[in-house]
């Protein structure tokens, strides 16, 4: 009799809208649209392999899968898997990277620059009819400022913060690159976390979250911003208290906000950034990722991690 082939289970196939190839190696294909976290236990019996992008997987979960091999993440970020859990068990981890390489720092400029110049505020006002009582030919009743010039403060030196970077100074900003706020030493190339927050007229989040990011971005952080600053969040919601960051648009202490992500997602729960008397905040539902090209490229990625792993070839592993 022939050993069985492995299983393939992928938890999340309507979390990317692509063509999803499937391995050349010899499997067992099962997918689904979604997969709560009731489901997951049932849907990874007897499963070799688990394609996920946001399930969690910890390691009370993980201990109950004894023929989980290989967890192949559609996504950079890996938060949502135990990886201490995976490497006591012996589970390879494979994340995607440099996937979104485009099209997140985009979406991080389109921020900025719609924060910087009162986008949105304009556009409100000019529905609501303040252009026509204008007494001339313009309304300029907000403050508006030019990217050129301003010094933007990335936090998390990768390929989207270097992609921001490179974008960024194309437009005559100053960047620079804040060092880990837990370092005791500054690296060449970066300043100091609490000397760059305070020199930024924007800062912008590409790093990951983990036990030492989260909540970087705290009531005492915005404290020491300029009141003219913006924040830019297109990493995960984990790393800002949100209640804080709701705090400090309201009393003024930053001038304006914008994120891609939220701690919960989707917000299903009341969520502070999502009052309506939050002002000068733009909140868009985590898709800065979600190009066309961007989830063709994430899709083929996840696939061929599988396929290398099934194969037995090298792969590019978390853990």
């Amino acid at each position: 009799m022939q050993d069985r082939l492995p299983r393939v289970v992928a938890l999340e196939a309507e979390s990317i809208r692509a063509d999803i190839k499937r391995p050349e190696a010899p499997h067992d294909w099962i997918d689904y649209p979604a997969t709560n976290s009731e489901q997951v236990l049932g849907r990874l019996q007897g499963a070799a392999v688990v394609i996920v992008n946001k399930v969690q997987l910890g390691a009370a979960l993980l201990a109950q899968l004894p023929e989980l091999r290989m967890i192949s993440v559609s996504a950079t970020g890996t938060d949502n898997i135990d990886l201490a859990a995976c490497r006591e068990r012996g589970i390879v981890v494979c994340n995607v990277r440099d996937y979104a390489a485009d099209t997140v720092p985009e979406h991080a400029l389109m921020l900025m620059m719609a924060l910087r110049r009162n986008l949105l505020g304009y556009v409100a006002d000019v529905r609501a009819g303040l252009w026509a009582k204008s007494p001339v030919f313009c309304l300029f009743d907000r403050p508006v400022g030019d990217l050129n010039g301003a010094t933007l403060a990335i936090v998390g030196r990768g390929t989207l913060g270097d992609g921001l970077a490179r974008r960024a100074e194309a437009l005559g900003m100053r960047v620079i690159y804040a060092e880990r706020h837990t370092a005791t030493a500054v690296r060449a190339g970066y300043v100091a976390f609490r000397d760059a927050i305070a020199q930024a007229d924007v800062v912008s989040l590409h790093c990951p979250l983990n036990a030492e990011t989260r909540g970087l971005m705290n009531a005492e952080v915005f404290a020491q911003m300029k009141p003219g600053a913006v924040l830019v969040n297109t990493a995960r919601g984990g790393l800002v208290d949100e209640a804080a960051l709701a705090d400090a648009l309201r009393s003024g202490r930053i001038a304006g906000a914008a994120t891609d992500v939220l701690t919960q997602e989707p917000p299903r729960e009341p969520n502070p950034l999502l009052a309506p008397d939050v002002p000068n905040l733009i909140v868009t539902p985590h898709m800065a990722w979600a190009s066309a090209g961007a989830m063709q490229r994430l899709a083929d990625s996840a696939i061929a991690n599988v396929d290398a792993f099934l194969r037995g070839a090298p792969v590019n592993r978390v853990a």
